[in-house]
């Protein structure tokens, strides 16, 4: 009896789903005294053409947090639903998530050879997207991308796209949907294959209509844990139901293995086909003594694989009469073109074969054979020139952004320093004349102590970039440059537009260079100019094309994913950079600490970012400096209960984290542009309601004089009081926290004790918390009132210090 007959099976068991729910929602809750903690995302979509009405529900983790220890699953690509009975069942399982070699301590090779066994299966690595298909209880065919199912955004999805390969292939073999489904119901499996399809989305490797379609490469049971087919078995299965195979080898020994591997990355090719890596599936164990289950690992071809691609990709260029386009490995590069400009002149049959993929391998091993050099000869050099291979690279890196106002770029910076003590250089703390070069040189200097810094000016336009990339190069060949690309696509310029400017004049004039509050007019003109102005990234020309990597952002999506993104593409890019990646709590802090916490350091008036000596604003800055001929004594201004902001922010995360996104909303944009406050407290009482309570004022008074409370300094303490966080109340100016005195010997002259958490602008004063308190009470929360309301989670009370307050003036 063939193996492939013989093929894993488990049922599903409802108790451990449920088990693996409550521990899936446990990633929802984030705890915030579980520093690092995992955090899970949760995402239902309605299956079309279900006739039970069928929904499913993705499960999705952060791309790091597959590096711990502690996650309920590995799977990457998780979903659920319900079965005839109405129980949670796991109805789509991707693979545990599998990383490259030496990318964690699991794929080192000392580990691998230790800890793995026979056979080792190696499968090409195809150049698509990944798509999951199985069955549910009411003969539906489940077809899923990564993390989603159906039609996205009104186009084409890619799990459209695959469902629509899936029909062309059963109709071929004279089968149907429901057939599918059945019969991966009845396996308890899911099928996972790769959709390449040139004609639907490009990658690297072509697909043409010759060799596009679904590629089966996997069959996962459903079950919590990692149980898959064999190349041989998925190969059966392939066969049987119309899918396109993946080949595959198997070897016996893991030392064979790791030869085969290195000589097929040295060369970039197998079979006479350029690939992009294997796939290595066998069995590993977790200690000596352990069991042995499924385990994947992948061997990623880099270098010299992406360095022949360009040789192609530029001889296909020279073919067809066009200038080649290259932009790393320039010298060798020049080099091969020169011995292809001379095989093509000398042979012209060889220019009409190569364009139709045709001995392609051949002319650069012919090339490599005359120089005496291996592809791996030719990088080691070229990396040793630079100070390493991007996998062992932990300094001299840049971030420069290119963006326009308003995209958040200044957020990611103060969060990346909060996050790692990254350096960071603002272009508008530069003064005089020269600013360009001093920047840089300022960027470089930070650069000496500081294993990343961030350049944090616009660079919207082609000749900041090619400033700062020609300075940096021409001096410091070893530095890479990563641009943090604000995509400022045509049609997304509308709300490219409203979102910025909905963010600048939120944050009013908290801002270098910008005053929104006070210069609205201007501010506009000045925004539109930046992106009338904006000259759009190009990683295939020039100047962009010597930016060592672009980092992909979306200026409409709020600072925490694209912290996300940078982090992320960060890691992968330079695994040695980031030993421990950030949770998911740790990414929040950051941003409500850039968000509340972060000041400009200097102030330049628009159309001055660099007062000329002798001039009026120049003289006007000496003037400020000068001190006051004689200080008078500051009144008393108002006495509060200062909270600390930790607890504060966390109180305010977990409420809104258990509601709603639209519920969620203005407070979410009162973080994006700055306007939470950042620092808290209960006003007890202000100077201007002394009239009608001079007894409490006196007395507030008198405390403050014992205090010794200075009349020139800040304030005084004059004792402790702890206050109860009770509810979060808010309309469409300013959000407030209603609160209680838990200590007796304190009064609050206030209709309804509060802690201002925002306003939408400067315009809102913090005392209309007041106002929206008393319309609270009066008519209460919902949408007849336009008053927003959530409870706060748990019983917090908070040490508060009893403060008071001086005038300014």
């Amino acid at each position: 009896m063939s193996d492939a007959t013989k093929v894993p099976y488990a049922p599903q068991d409802v108790q451990e789903v449920q088990t693996l729910i409550r521990n899936l929602e446990g990633g929802l809750k984030r705890d915030k005294g579980a520093k690092k903690s995992f955090s899970c995302k949760k995402t239902g979509f309605d299956v079309a053409g279900s006739p039970a009405k069928l929904t499913v529900t993705s499960w999705r983790f952060q791309d790091w947090d597959y590096k711990r220890d502690d996650l309920p699953t590995y799977a990457r690509g998780l979903f659920m639903s319900k079965n005839e009975k109405g129980q949670s069942e796991i109805c789509i399982r991707g693979y545990d998530k599998f990383f490259n070699t030496d990318e964690v301590n699991n794929t080192k090779w000392r580990n691998i050879e230790t800890n793995t066994k026979p056979p080792y299966e190696l499968s090409l690595k195809e150049n698509g997207c990944i798509i999951f298909i199985s069955g549910l209880h009411d003969g539906t065919l489940l077809v899923c991308s990564k993390h989603s199912t159906g039609v996205r955004s009104g186009e084409l999805s890619h799990a459209v796209a695959g469902e629509q390969w899936v029909d062309k292939q059963l109709a071929a073999i004279g089968k149907t949907r429901q057939d599918l489904a059945r019969e991966l119901r009845r396996r308890n499996a899911t099928a996972v294959a790769e959709l390449c399809d040139d004609d639907f989305e490009e990658h690297i490797l072509a697909y043409t209509k010759d060799n596009a379609g679904l590629y089966l490469h996997g069959i996962n049971i459903n079950i919590p844990e990692f149980m898959t087919y064999s190349g041989e078995q998925v190969q059966a299965f392939a066969s049987e139901w119309g899918f396109r195979k993946t080949d595959f080898l198997v070897l016996n020994d893991i030392q064979e293995t790791k030869k085969f591997l290195d000589e097929v990355a040295d060369t970039g090719a197998y079979n006479g086909r350029d690939v992009e890596g294997f796939v290595i599936r066998c069995k590993s164990r977790e200690n000596a003594h352990g069991p042995f289950a499924d385990w994947f690992f992948k061997y990623k071809f880099e270098e010299p694989y992406l360095m022949y691609r360009q040789w192609r990709e530029c001889t296909k260029a020279l073919i067809s009469g066009r200038a080649p386009r290259f932009k790393k490995h320039v010298k060798i590069t020049e080099e091969y073109l020169l011995y292809a400009r001379k095989q093509l002149a000398d042979n012209p049959r060889l220019g009409k074969a190569y364009a139709q993929n045709h001995g392609i391998i051949k002319l650069r091993d012919d090339f490599l054979k005359e120089k005496n050099l291996k592809g791996s000869d030719i990088i080691r050099e070229e990396y040793a020139a630079i100070g390493g291979a991007p996998q062992d690279v932990t300094k001299n890196i840049i971030l420069v952004p290119v963006a326009t106002l308003g995209c958040g770029k200044t957020t990611i910076a103060v969060a990346l320093v909060h996050l790692f003590n990254w350096g960071h250089v603002q272009n508008d703390n530069i003064t005089g004349k020269g600013r360009p070069p001093k920047f840089t040189k300022e960027v470089l200097s930070q650069l000496e102590s500081m294993p990343v810094v961030f350049a944090d000016r616009n660079n919207a336009q082609r000749h900041e970039r090619q400033q700062i990339l020609g300075d940096v190069k021409l001096t410091h060949p070893e530095v890479r440059l990563v641009a943090l690309n604000f995509v400022h696509s045509p049609d997304a310029l509308a709300k490219i537009r409203e979102i910025t400017q909905t963010r600048v004049f939120a944050r009013g004039d908290n801002h270098q260079t910008i005053q929104a509050t006070t210069e609205k007019n201007k501010v506009v003109g000045i925004m539109e100019g930046f992106i009338q102005r904006f000259e759009a990234l190009n990683p295939y020309g020039k100047p962009d094309d010597e930016f060592d990597a672009v980092i992909d952002l979306d200026p409409t999506v709020d600072s925490r994913e694209n912290l996300e993104t940078v982090v992320g593409q960060l890691s992968s890019l330079f695994p040695k950079l980031i030993p421990e990646m950030p949770s998911g709590e740790e990414l929040d802090e950051a941003i409500n600490i850039a968000l509340s916490d972060y000041k400009p350091e200097m102030r330049h008036t628009i159309g001055d970012r660099g007062p000329a000596k002798g001039g009026r604003n120049n003289n006007q800055n000496q003037q400020q400096q000068q001190p006051p001929a004689a200080k008078k004594p500051r009144p008393l201004e108002y006495v509060a209960v200062n909270l600390p902001k930790s607890e504060i922010n966390d109180a305010l995360e977990t409420a809104f984290a258990s509601v709603s996104t639209k519920k969620a909303r203005f407070f979410r944009q009162l973080q994006q542009t700055r306007r939470v406050q950042p620092e808290f407290h209960v006003t007890l009482m202000h100077r201007a309601s002394s009239k009608q309570r001079p007894d409490l004022w006196q007395k507030y008074t008198d405390m403050h004089t014992n205090a010794g409370g200075d009349p020139w300094a800040g304030g005084s303490k004059m004792g402790d009081c702890k206050i109860l966080l009770e509810r979060i109340v808010w309309d469409n100016r300013i959000i407030a926290i209603v609160a209680r005195l838990v200590d007796e010997g304190w009064e609050c002259v206030n209709a309804v004790a509060h802690v201002t958490v925002g306003t939408r602008g400067d315009e809102v004063k913090p005392k209309e918390s007041n106002d929206l308190l008393k319309r609270w009470l009066e008519v209460g929360s919902g949408d007849d009132s336009g008053i927003g309301e959530v409870a706060i989670v748990g019983r917090i009370v908070v040490d508060g210090t009893v403060k008071g307050i001086l005038a300014r003036h």
